[in-house]
């Protein structure tokens, strides 16, 4: 009789622990629900129906074909666009690259030099991108242009007679603009990998006689990779489809695989090329994910 009490005792001795972990798993739910109907009506559900418009599953426009493959193979045997993608390509790759090798020691020098002022540095990184992306695109092009204040100032100390050309309406100002954008938010990801180092690895290789420049090569650059890795990642998806600052510094030869895929739904009224290019664009990003997600761990770079 005393045993089947004890028993009964710890039964409800247990049941609290229950039911604080169902109380758990329902606040959590509830925490994510709201962000996943929002993510899965504006996000999947529309890139569904942009598939389904590309082949001709729903059609809006009289010019539209129903069931049909025809812009998709349009597209995949056109010179053109498929050089635009491929031009779209190096342009991200070399912004991603470029905005990777100007945010490390920035990230560097937050994380592992600036002390108990690293947070305040941080803010005043992120401060003029407060202001709209638009101002501080157009920012550029009176700094650059032909009268901007770099030609002017050049031909004040008569480094030259007439207005340097590439210096705006050209390759080298889309690539100066998204870098200036995009590095504070890649400093981010960097910054989160190199303050969670343990700062007793890099004691433990000075004392075993590494040289600073050993020790950072061995021990906080791989450490730091996932850092790297995202930051790269989230500079490399969006300049992919980037349209606006081409289009506003870039000039004529600003026009990007983004720039096509605007002019399709716009200027051409075909909605259907368009949404096969933009689908297009979403299988290779999600390749490109695959891929890069094999040398990324999210864990890492959260913690």
């Amino acid at each position: 009789m005393a045993t089947e009490t004890a028993s009964s005792d710890e039964l409800t001795v247990a049941a609290p622990p229950r039911r604080r972990g169902r109380g758990r798993w329902r606040a959590t739910s509830g925490l994510l629900a709201t962000p996943t109907i929002w993510l899965l009506v504006f996000f999947v559900v529309l890139v569904v129906l942009v598939g389904l418009y590309s082949v001709g599953v729903l059609t809006l426009l009289r010019n539209d074909h129903f069931l049909s493959l025809e812009p998709w193979r349009f597209f995949l045997t056109s010179d053109t666009y498929v050089s635009l993608f491929w031009k779209s390509v190096r342009m991200s790759l070399g912004v991603s690259i470029t905005s990777v090798l100007l945010a490390y020691p920035v990230a560097y020098l937050l994380a592992l030099i600036a002390g108990r002022r690293k947070y305040t540095l941080l803010l005043v990184i992120l401060v003029p991108f407060l202001t709209s992306y638009l101002l501080r695109v157009l920012a550029w092009a009176v700094i650059l242009g032909e009268q901007g204040v770099v030609n002017s100032f050049l031909q004040t100390i008569g480094l030259t007679d007439q207005p340097v050309e590439w210096l705006f309406y050209s390759q080298f100002a889309i690539y100066a603009v998204l870098a200036y954008v995009w590095v504070p938010f890649v400093a981010l990801p960097i910054f989160v990998s190199l303050e969670s180092l343990d700062e007793h690895l890099l004691e433990a290789s000075s004392d075993l006689g590494a040289s600073r420049f050993r020790t950072f090569w061995t021990v906080t650059l791989p450490l730091s990779l996932p850092g790297v890795v995202a930051g790269f990642i989230f500079v490399f998806i969006p300049t992919l489809g980037e349209y606006v600052t081409p289009q506003l510094v870039g000039g004529p030869g600003g026009f990007m695989f983004g720039s096509a895929i605007q002019s399709a739904f716009t200027a051409g009224l075909d909605w259907q090329f368009g949404s096969a290019m933009a689908m297009f664009l979403i299988f290779a990003v999600a390749v490109l994910l695959a891929v890069f997600g094999r040398f990324l761990n999210v864990r890492s770079v959260a913690e």
